[in-house]
């Protein structure tokens, strides 16, 4: 089959580029998105596929990797306009009705929350798609498989087409330019064990490109997951360390951005790039998922 034409679509989150990517895919009259991103990004998304000749109305088809805001947000104003939206079971619920995730996600960010996401609209019923773990998702001529890779979320998909897997956040964070990634570990439902699992889950597919929601298309995979294994054992050892000395989530927090700026400097990474690492996995999430996975996990074994 000859490759589909494939575009990066930079949604400029929060004015700062190489934070969320959406994924189009042309193929006759296929217009598929992988992540639609969040409704505050809407206005970028539009003058993305503007600038390829579309409109959302054109798109036909949208593939949740799953339904944290920043990937999910503008799915229910997808499907208004047409779409059929395709997510992970654990997901769907959330996506009809909103309410919970909007509840949480609030508690979380505020009075911030229409700024940073925009309006969460449920999905129209008749437009969402509920394929199963392994389904094939057939589209004109192209064929997606939908793989199980919880460790991120427990409702996350990562997407195989031909060599190319769609990681979602499963596959951390990539700002382009740097040999240096990020696991994204929001709480609450962060898993050092299922995420090491479905990093060896999908080293069985032998596909060589990468594509994490942040940021970008890689040719390496296998430097990719191996680096990101690194990492999730890294930072599992880091927390052994700390944690024994009961730390309240806001020392956790306090010792982890420096941690992590330790790093930055030791990529040399540039304010730039450490404000987009810090826009598409905030630090103090990270914590707060760490504390909650040490006390729901770690402590009761």
């Amino acid at each position: 089959m000859a490759t589909p034409r494939l575009i990066t679509l930079d949604l400029n989150f929060q004015g700062k580029t190489n934070a969320i990517a959406s994924y189009l895919i042309r193929d006759g009259d296929a217009v598929i998105l992988i992540e639609s991103g969040p409704a505050s990004t809407l206005p970028a998304l539009e003058s993305g596929l503007a600038a390829q000749g579309l409109s959302a109305r054109d798109v036909t088809h949208v593939l949740l990797t799953h339904i944290h805001l920043d990937h999910a947000g503008a799915a229910g104003w997808l499907s208004r306009q047409g779409a059929q939206i395709f997510v992970h079971p654990n997901g769907a619920p959330h996506l009809l009705h909103p309410e919970k995730l909007i509840a949480s996600a609030t508690r979380i960010y505020g009075d911030r929350m229409q700024t940073l996401w925009g309006d969460f609209l449920p999905v129209v019923e008749n437009q969402l798609t509920v394929p199963q773990d392994g389904q094939e998702i057939a589209i004109g001529k192209l064929r997606f498989l939908p793989i199980n890779t919880p460790g991120h979320a427990e409702h996350h998909y990562s997407y195989l087409l031909e060599d190319l897997c769609f990681s979602g956040d499963v596959g951390g964070v990539r700002i382009p330019g740097y040999q240096y990634l990020r696991a994204p570990m929001p709480p609450p439902e962060l898993h050092f064990g299922k995420w090491r699992e479905s990093i060896n889950h999908l080293r069985s597919f032998q596909f060589s490109k990468i594509a994490p929601t942040h940021f970008g298309i890689f040719n390496d995979a296998n430097w990719h997951l191996t680096e990101l294994q690194k990492n999730l054992d890294e930072t599992e050892a880091w927390l052994e360390k700390i944690m024994p000395t009961d730390p309240t989530v806001e020392e956790l927090r306090e010792q982890f951005e420096g941690w992590m700026n330790e790093q930055s400097m030791r990529q040399n990474l540039s304010e730039e790039t450490i404000h987009a690492y810090t826009l598409a996995n905030p630090l103090k999430m990270g914590a707060d998922g760490m504390m909650r996975y040490w006390k729901k996990t770690r402590t009761q074994s």
